[in-house]
């Protein structure tokens, strides 16, 4: 069975079975956002779901209003658009605030430390200034969302949704620093990224 139709079952259902006391306590939309990201948003079981645990407020909220606005376009992840297109603004700002006031964790994955640390390069020449670590004070009031940690298959999904127009990048600099990168310099960055550790 795939994500989607998880998803639909689990609003067939609407989502009773989570007995975890988190998911018990967490309202509709927070129990929508669960079947994907999980009720640490860990996003655990689904290479492809970011891990959004710890990630500020106003960054979700924008990724979840550029699903509503097709500023992404949910090619590769239809259950993505269908759980976010009737979301009100309080319910985004709700499910945002959830997941923002939890500890940031990390994939945990296995890196290559020659990569990482030519990643580490590559990011502070091209991404460091709007891509925070997630632990840094200025995180939530940076232009780009938190990378560091997030999973490799993630990673890749996303990136190649940008480079094949199903993500428009929001600011001009983007699309001028993606530009500037090749397929040595990406694998590199996704490795810096997986070697987070909070």
């Amino acid at each position: 069975m795939n994500r989607l139709s998880l998803f639909v079952l689990a609003i067939v259902v609407a989502v009773p079975a989570f007995t975890n006391a988190a998911a018990e306590e967490a309202s509709t939309v927070v129990e929508i956002c669960i079947v994907c990201h999980g009720v640490d948003g860990s996003g655990a079981g689904f290479d492809d779901v970011p891990i959004i645990a710890g990630t500020p407020a106003a960054h979700i909220e924008e990724a979840v209003y550029a699903y509503q606005d097709e500023t992404r376009r949910c090619v590769n992840e239809p259950a993505m658009c269908v759980a976010v297109e009737r979301l009100t603004e309080e319910e985004v700002v709700q499910a945002a605030d959830h997941y923002s006031a939890m500890p940031r964790i990390s994939s945990q994955e296995s890196f290559n430390k020659h990569l990482a640390a030519a990643g580490e390069s590559i990011h502070a020449e091209h991404c460091a200034g709007c891509h925070l670590r997630p632990d840094d004070k200025g995180a939530e009031n940076a232009l780009g969302i938190p990378l560091h940690g997030q999973r490799t298959k993630y990673l890749e999904f996303a990136l190649k949704a940008y480079f094949d127009g199903n993500r428009l990048s929001l600011i001009p600099q983007m699309a001028e620093r993606l530009a500037q990168l090749d397929e040595d310099d990406i694998e590199a960055l996704i490795h810096f990224y997986a070697s987070y550790r909070p």
